[in-house]
């Protein structure tokens, strides 16, 4: 079994890339996806972060509104880490649990967990190799936005929250530079693919 990083920053397009990868046979696992089903109620993280920071980050239906906590965290980085505190154990349980699984159908499988923030937490650690996903800030600006209910300053304090792409280069065996075609782009996906592929043989 051969466990790998996906990252990037912000709208680098490693959503893309991790589908493609899983279209190839690999384990997909998408730690954001897995953030969120942890805040559902009864998620594992639901009852001790709504005891930190209060009833005011709940919708009348008692979900968790994430903008709203988010506006509450992200400008206090002691907030931050303590949110992270409470989310980042169960998610890691869970990604284990679905690798093991995954270990026990295919034993020589490739499992791919995609995380935004893998090289900051220092999560890139527990991986035998690291794939960053990259392409210029104006295109990672101009993509963010696009999404629903996207707004240009959160978008700009997002990025310049995280770490430069630059900087993450130096931690990567493999750049998937998405700044082209989706073509260019599962172009160089198939070709990683296909050198983990060697690794893990």
């Amino acid at each position: 079994m051969l466990k790998v990083g996906l990252t990037g920053g912000l709208a680098s397009g490693k959503t893309f890339v991790g589908e493609a990868l899983a279209s190839f046979g690999c384990l997909l696992v998408q730690a954001d996806r897995l953030g969120h089903q942890v805040l559902e109620p009864g998620g594992e993280a639901y009852d001790e972060v709504v005891g930190e920071f209060g009833a005011e980050i709940l919708d009348p239906d008692g979900h968790i509104n994430r903008r709203r906590l988010a506006a509450m965290v992200f400008g206090s980085p002691s907030r931050l880490e303590r949110l992270n505190g409470l989310v980042h154990p169960p998610v890691l349980r869970r990604e284990e649990e679905l690798i093991a699984a995954f270990t026990a159908r295919q034993p020589h499988g490739i499992a791919v967990v995609e995380a935004a923030i893998l090289i900051e937490t220092g999560s890139y650690r527990r991986f035998d190799r690291i794939v960053l996903v990259t392409c210029t800030g104006e295109q990672q600006r101009e993509r963010a936005l696009r999404r629903d209910g996207a707004a240009e300053s959160d978008v700009l304090a997002r990025l310049s929250r995280q770490m430069p792409l630059a900087e993450k280069r130096k931690y990567a065996d493999f750049v998937i530079d998405t700044s082209g075609t989706k073509e260019d782009t599962l172009r160089q996906t198939r070709s990683v693919y296909d050198a983990l592929r060697r690794i893990e043989s």
